[in-house]
């Protein structure tokens, strides 16, 4: 069985390979019969060297030739849609239609067309010129970055064409690309349409750079080498904040994204109003792609009440009525059988069941479990750990008081959303409610679940820790997402020939 090559300073060539991996189908519990290398240090070492050289030629590429390279990527990626999509189905199990070739895929595109115009417009890079004191400033690009993809979003996330990818790209760095190890034929196939479309393009050779996987130690390094300008990471928690402890120890910047358990209080009048309605939102919401998204609402505030009770009944039902989705791993229905376990043994009811429900697909049954507001309070730190998949955490409460004393023990999320009733019986409540969320979520929504996150300049997909590595930066949303990879550079007394273009005075 062939290994598959990576990609260093422009040549497909054979690893330095400490090992080999191959990814599995999740929808067959079986062995993809493709084999990728575990690169050596060795290979980490050329990548690094090769993308210090790129990030030097790329500072006298003009943004226009950058711009044209983002659009003509994405072109490419539709013309070869129907082959991405059929990989990154094998090899996450996630739905072709509509998840992937109806959803995910388009929004690559867009999200790469965002970034063409934002490198064009170049309002990031924020020129500020003093000209009494002749002095000027404008963010630039960083340096090469490493991008870690997450294992859920193999294309709008993925480490060879989402959003870090493109963030970094428009910025004028060269990119790293370091797959995830359960969808490496798909980022490999992307990473081959984003060389050719980049030497098409007239970029430098080492651009972009392929590497599928390494030992924790490589990485480690990898993240705080002195020739790395910042790293992109989504992923679990425990990894990242190793990365990030190395990178931090080295003062090299990484921009996370750990985990989120997204909070959503429903008020009373809201269930008095659309009961039926939130509850199917809700379900929908929670095993959508099996739970496996970043913004699935884990903790749910409903009155302890009795159309509370009816909604929580609903809502259970629904969730097992819902067929199960793929999850993405052998381990993941394990993890959330455990985690729930765990949960019940901590005080929490258990509505539906949790055991595992097919022998050959990885898959685990819709979970919903519930607790009282002074359980959740007994023991905090159980109760808000990130269940990612399927599995969802009810909290019944008495008042107002009783949700803010829960939100301000809360770590930091991503997403926070409250349902209030449309004519205004809820507005008592509601403000106390938001002032204790707000300080804890990245983006406040009302009236709707917080599953989707549009390609905006106006979005944020960040959080206070440990959502994100940094609350100031999102990891979606054009310009914005592209700020995290540049530094600011001042011009002081620089003679007007010798400065930027955009710090020349206007004429």
């Amino acid at each position: 069985m062939t290994t598959q090559q990576v990609l260093i300073a422009g040549q497909w060539q054979n690893a330095e390979a400490e090992s080999q991996f191959q990814p599995m189908d999740p929808t067959r519990g079986e062995i993809i019969d493709t084999s990728y290398p575990v690169s050596s240090w060795s290979d980490c070492d050329a990548a690094l060297s090769a993308a210090a050289e790129a990030f030097s030629q790329m500072q006298s590429v003009s943004k226009e030739k950058i711009a044209q390279f983002l659009e003509a990527y994405a072109t490419a990626i539709e013309k070869n849609s129907q082959a991405i999509v059929d990989i990154a189905h094998q090899e996450t199990g996630l739905a072709k239609s509509p998840r992937l070739s109806d959803v995910e895929l388009p929004r690559t595109t867009n999200q790469l067309r965002q970034a063409a115009k934002a490198a064009r417009e170049a309002s990031w890079c924020m020129p500020t010129i003093d000209t009494q004191n002749n002095v000027r400033s404008m963010l630039q690009a960083i340096g090469p970055v490493a991008v870690f993809g997450p294992n859920n979003f193999p294309l709008a996330f993925g480490s060879a064409s989402g959003g870090d990818f493109a963030a970094a790209i428009a910025a004028g760095n060269p990119v790293i690309i370091k797959a995830h190890p359960l969808h490496p034929g798909t980022t490999r196939y992307l990473a081959e349409l984003a060389h050719q479309e980049a030497q098409n393009a007239g970029l430098p050779k080492a651009c972009i750079q392929l590497i599928y996987a390494m030992s924790n130690e490589s990485g480690l390094k990898l993240v705080s080498d002195k020739r790395i300008g910042a790293t992109g990471f989504t992923g679990s928690r425990k990894a990242g904040l190793a990365l990030k402890d190395a990178a931090d120890k080295a003062g090299k910047l990484i921009f996370l994204e750990l985990s989120s358990i997204n909070p959503v209080v429903l008020l009373p009048g809201a269930l008095e109003q659309r009961c039926s309605a939130i509850a199917e939102e809700f379900a929908n919401s929670c095993v959508m792609a099996a739970g496996q998204l970043c913004t699935k609402p884990g903790l749910l505030f409903v009155p302890a009440s009795e159309t509370g009770d009816e909604f929580v009944q609903q809502a259970a039902q629904r969730f097992c009525d819902a067929p199960s989705g793929t999850l993405l791993d052998q381990y993941a229905a394990e993890t959330i059988f455990n985690l729930t376990s765990e949960l019940v043994a901590s005080g929490a009811d258990l509505l539906t069941k949790n055991y595992h429900e097919d022998s050959q697909r990885f898959c685990q049954a819709n979970t919903l479990l519930s607790v009282t507001s002074k359980v959740f309070l007994s023991n905090q730190d159980i109760f808000q750990t990130e269940i990612f998949g399927n599995a969802s955490l009810v909290i019944r409460y008495n008042d107002c008081e009783d949700v803010v004393r829960i939100l301000e023990v809360l770590e930091g999320n991503l997403t926070g959303c409250i349902y209030s009733h449309t004519e205004g019986h809820d507005d008592k409540d509601y403000p106390r409610i938001e002032q204790a969320m707000t300080p804890k979520v990245g983006r406040l929504i009302n009236d709707k679940m917080p599953t989707g996150v549009l390609v905006s300049a106006a979005m944020n997909h960040g959080g206070p820790f440990p959502a994100s590595g940094h609350p100031g930066f999102t990891a979606v949303g054009l310009p914005a997402s592209i700020k995290r990879f540049t530094a600011l550079k001042c011009y002081d007394n620089v003679r007007e020939q010798r400065l930027p273009d955009l710090l020349k005075n206007k004429k």
